[in-house]
């Protein structure tokens, strides 16, 4: 009787340990990178007040996002200027990410 029982359970066992997994290989030999925003300048930081100001070097309109440290997107906003209002953010840590044209970068920010 014990073989009997047995016996599925090798078949089984064969089925899922006889045929190795493979690795997905990428085809796609594209990386993307990305390009810095040049003499980008945040402060006060950490903040304490109601404003954050970011400058660049060509301080064209930008795309900010601010997100928390579980990665929720907390307040996206599109400057004309250097001046983001941060009235809504409570005291902690997060992370911006800023856009300018075809450039990118990611830095913390310090509410108190």
């Amino acid at each position: 009787m014990k073989q009997l029982y047995l016996f599925p359970l090798m078949i089984i066992g064969l089925l899922l340990f006889a045929n190795p997994a493979h690795a997905q290989l990428s085809t796609d030999t594209s990386t993307v990178k990305e390009v810095p925003i040049e003499d980008l300048s945040i402060y006060p930081n950490p903040a304490s007040g109601q404003k954050v100001y970011i400058t660049t070097r060509s301080n064209k309109p930008k795309i900010v996002e601010i997100y928390n440290v579980l990665g929720k997107n907390i307040l996206s906003a599109n400057l004309t200027g250097t001046e983001l209002n941060i009235s809504s953010l409570e005291p902690g840590i997060y992370i911006m990410k800023i856009q300018e044209g075809k450039s990118t970068a990611t830095r913390k920010l310090v509410v108190r």
